[in-house]
């Protein structure tokens, strides 16, 4: 993850005050947050989380999506008046968590809200530990305990509809099948096939795959944190790539660089497989089972081909 400097963050902390108190003077937001369309108002961090919320709310939430814009490169993310204004009024405020989206937690601590319930994924999967892969997301096994949780809170409040809420849930539980029968498939076919990535947005779609990672730690985590890997983390990248050790390559095709775009190229002309993987639902998907069905469905080509 690429991180920020404490003073820059001092800065933005203090603009985003600023920007919050503006906001809520000018919009009159109350202290429940609910709008005058009497619907939940949820903002999610990312478009993935929020495609969620919407599947199991249905019509009778409101989803507000913070980073969503397929060429912006997540871990630079930098909020602004509008995010600010969102989350003041927010119902239920959804976040990754794991300093993904940090930038949500300090907009919510200048913008105090007792009736606003804040879910965080990580903190619901009981993610933690040193430098854990904050895509979640790519976890498809456990996204439904996510969506469970974001049913719950829907629940509580809005009790009048749980029925519909318990009934959305089941139906998005169910579309996911035909995501982890791709990924059984894999793990049955190519048990420990060599793999590697660029960065580790994919991990969990692989470790659940039952395949080996053969990037070097150090490599992915000078990309994740927009640095320049070092000599023998490259040499061992190069090398999976010109010796065909691996079977496939996948890069995050929302923050690629020069090295990325290197290694890309050794591969591809090594005549490995290359699959670009997004941080965020793209536009073209129609929702979050689509996305990652698809990405399961071309890794498991690949790794055929």
């Amino acid at each position: 993850m690429k991180k920020h400097s404490s003073a820059k963050w001092a800065v933005i902390s203090v603009i985003v005050l600023i920007v919050v108190v503006a906001v809520g003077l000018l919009v009159g937001v109350s202290n429940s947050g609910t709008s005058t369309n009497n619907k939940i108002q949820v903002v999610a961090g990312e478009n993935f989380w929020g495609n969620i919320a919407s599947q199991i709310g249905g019509d009778h939430v409101q989803v507000t999506s913070i980073i969503s814009n397929p060429n912006t490169d997540p871990h630079l993310y930098e909020s602004d008046a509008h995010d600010a204004g969102a989350i003041s009024k927010a119902d239920i405020v959804i976040e990754n968590g794991l300093e993904y989206d940090d930038f949500i937690d300090k907009i919510m601590a200048a913008s105090p809200n007792s009736q606003r319930q804040v879910l965080s994924a990580a903190k619901i999967l009981n993610i933690a530990g040193d430098d854990p892969n904050p895509h979640l997301w790519y976890d498809t096994p456990k996204v439904p305990t996510v969506a469970s949780a974001i049913e719950q809170t829907l629940v509580s409040k809005d009790p009048s509809n749980s029925a519909i809420y318990a009934a959305n849930l089941a139906t998005f539980d169910k579309s996911l099948q035909p995501i982890l029968d791709v990924i059984n498939q894999i793990k049955a076919k190519y048990p420990s096939a060599p793999v590697a990535y660029t960065e580790r947005v994919p991990g969990y779609l692989l470790a659940d795959a039952g395949l080996t990672v053969k990037t070097p730690a150090g490599f992915a985590s000078a990309i994740e944190d927009g640095n320049e890997p070092g000599p023998a983390d490259t040499a061992t990248m190069d090398s999976l790539m010109t010796n065909r050790i691996i079977r496939v390559l996948l890069y995050n095709a929302q923050a690629t660089s020069a090295v990325t775009q290197h290694v890309s190229d050794l591969a591809k002309q090594a005549g490995i497989p290359v699959i670009g993987v997004t941080e965020t639902l793209p536009p073209n998907e129609h929702n979050y089972q689509s996305w990652q069905l698809d990405q399961a469905k071309a890794l498991l080509k690949a790794l055929g081909g």
